[in-house]
């Protein structure tokens, strides 16, 4: 008798055969390329952007520093999820 894990897991293999294929060389050489392209764009906004909040604390502009603080984390999410969106691109590929 199956247990309702290995039922479920059956069910999910199913619905998404791919999923328990292993990745190619060239697959993993792609998304590693994603990985360090996404690494560079997120470094290169929380340079910009730390200079934007360094700006501020030197004026001591409280409603700024909060505005870039919260810029700085909705960019950074952006481009995590568009970094995942590709990564998914390539692995469904």
């Amino acid at each position: 008798m199956k247990s309702s894990y290995e039922l479920a897991m059956e069910r999910l293999a199913k619905s998404d055969p791919s999923a328990g294929k292993p990745l190619t060389a060239e697959k993993k050489q792609r998304l590693a390329d994603v990985d360090q392209v996404y690494k560079g764009k997120i470094a290169e906004r929380q340079i910009f952007l730390k200079k934007q909040l360094d700006e501020a604390w030197a004026a001591q502009n409280a409603g700024e520093i909060d505005k870039v603080k919260q810029q700085m984390a909705s960019e950074r999410a952006r481009l995590e999820e568009d970094r995942e969106t590709e990564k998914e691109k390539i692995r469904k590929a």
